[in-house]
């Protein structure tokens, strides 16, 4: 058997020691970033997540300019068939755009369908943050165009306005109208149907025509919180803004709590 001198000995020692150590350092649960900061870090560095975020921004800033030039090009914007002009105009704009637009950053333009689309858990809260800023940032900077373009005998910008309605129940009828566009839109774009074979683009921008058809003669529809937005700031009237984000923020609350008794059927039935 061969002999070992002491340091030898020592040295093997202190070979296994290290073995064990680099096994057990290996075996061992190591730290990780929390989920959705290293979400939101993926994001950040991601050049088509700032594309995605642009093309929010443009795409808004053409909603608003197509839809607001149509809405005051007639100062007689009272009349039935200058509702339906202003109604086919808007829904006409977001199908165009959210064809163009669709592939980039899925065309939302829009904070409540935004906001469906985080409930829903198809967009991060840091995407959802994101676009909603830019969608008001081109809803602004459309207003302001608009705003200097504007026929010299017009002072309307698009404004929300109570015409016969409460101040309750213009928040009920902007709620229905916000809603049937929120699903609709939740509906075509859900990956998990099969039996969606027409145009998605279309189909939204028809529910956007619908919902203008229908709460346009009441409140002036402001199903789109961003629209409402930009031509409040730049006149600096949100005397009727409230109406259209509370109403968002009530089809939230009912988005949310859908949301929670869906996982809660979810868990039943899997621990079945």
């Amino acid at each position: 058997m061969p002999a070992y001198s002491p340091l030898s000995v020592r040295a093997i020692y202190m070979h296994l020691a290290a073995v064990v150590q680099l096994r057990n350092f290996r075996d061992s649960p190591q730290p990780q970033l929390n989920s959705h900061s290293a979400t939101r870090m993926r994001e950040f560095k991601s050049k088509d997540f700032w594309r995605a975020v642009l093309a929010e921004f443009v795409g808004m800033t053409f909603f608003i300019f197509l839809s607001i030039a149509a809405a005051i090009g007639n100062t007689n914007n009272t009349a039935p068939d200058q509702e339906v002009k202003v109604s086919l105009a808007f829904g006409l704009a977001i199908a165009t755009l959210a064809q163009s637009l669709g592939h980039i950053s899925g065309a939302h333009l829009n904070p409540a369908v935004t906001i469906g689309m985080l409930v829903s858990c198809q967009i991060s809260i840091f995407k959802a943050v994101m676009y909603i800023i830019a969608q008001m940032l081109g809803s602004a900077l459309a207003s302001g165009i608009m705003y200097g373009a504007r026929p010299s005998q017009s002072s309307a910008l698009g404004l929300n306005t109570l015409n016969g309605v409460t101040p309750a129940q213009g928040v009920g009828i902007e709620l229905l109208a916000t809603f049937q566009l929120v699903l609709c839109v939740i509906a075509v774009t859900d990956k998990r149907r099969r039996d969606v074979t027409g145009s998605a683009p279309l189909a939204i921008g028809l529910s956007v025509c619908l919902g203008h058809l229908a709460a346009i003669s009441y409140t002036g529809c402001g199903i789109n919180p961003a629209r409402s937005f930009g031509p409040a700031l730049i006149l600096n009237n949100f005397d009727n803004h409230w109406v259209s984000p509370t109403s968002a923020l009530r089809m939230l609350r009912i988005l949310l709590y859908a949301n929670s008794i869906k996982s809660c059927l979810n868990n039943s039935i899997t621990d079945l």
